[in-house]
């Protein structure tokens, strides 16, 4: 959990990923879930906005770190097809960087449905683990190694999917757009590390870094739809 945690953090203080976090929080209404809410950062910017934010995780180690970083927040852990909320009960649903660990996305966007009320808002966010960009004087190597690490999800591509999935389920408005977060530092060496491990690919981009040399470009799909009755 110790090194998710560094990943996630690092790109949570990216000023491209708190200004991407903002925009996800435009017209969620006044009570929001935040499905596979890790460290509860998200939670605790809804709630300083005077939103009730509730938090859930299958993870009782990410929500014990929530609960202590962000107690103006509500937590829970549980499971993403299975929230612990009552038909109709929530405004906005926010799903950020999860729906690819899933072994049953379209589950999770089903209970979505279920819990946000009538002309409620819900925002998938995430990455497809297939279109990484990342500089290398071995782009074979590198392109190997991005999709290895993409096969270890349950549904590396499921960003690319977001649209459909979201109609499928009876959502109406549903828009796409992608923003690319941009790392050029060694903040970044923790999330190649979990695409190559260690060894001469990392140790050259460590290198990259030092030298001021290091790209890695990373498109975030962001797709919401309205709940429609």
């Amino acid at each position: 959990m110790s090194k998710l945690l560094t990943i996630l953090d690092a790109y949570d203080a990216l000023p491209q990923a708190r200004d991407l976090r903002e925009h996800t929080y435009e017209a969620l209404g006044d009570t929001v879930v935040d499905v596979g809410c890790g460290s509860g950062r998200a939670v605790g910017e809804l709630a300083a906005r005077g939103v009730r934010a509730i938090g859930v995780d299958l993870d009782p180690a990410m929500i014990e770190v929530a609960v202590e970083r962000w107690p103006a927040g509500e937590f829970h852990v549980a499971d993403a097809t299975a929230l612990p909320l009552d038909d109709g009960s929530v405004t906005g649903y926010r799903a950020d960087k999860i729906l690819h660990a899933l072994a049953e996305p379209e589950r999770a966007v089903a209970e979505a449905r279920r819990v946000l009320a009538s002309h409620g808002r819900a925002v998938l966010i995430g990455q497809d683990w297939d279109t990484f960009v990342i500089d290398s004087d071995d782009p074979e190597l590198t392109r190997s190694l991005v999709h290895a690490r993409a096969d270890r999800m349950p549904n590396p591509r499921i960003a690319r999917r977001y649209r459909n999935v979201l109609l499928d389920h009876g959502f109406t408005d549903v828009s796409v757009e992608v923003r690319t977060i941009v790392w050029t530092d060694a903040a970044c060496l923790p999330t190649l590390a979990n695409i190559g491990g260690e060894g001469p690919w990392l140790d050259d981009q460590a290198a990259r870094a030092r030298d001021d040399r290091l790209f890695v470009a990373i498109p975030i799909f962001i797709a919401s739809g309205t709940r429609a009755d």
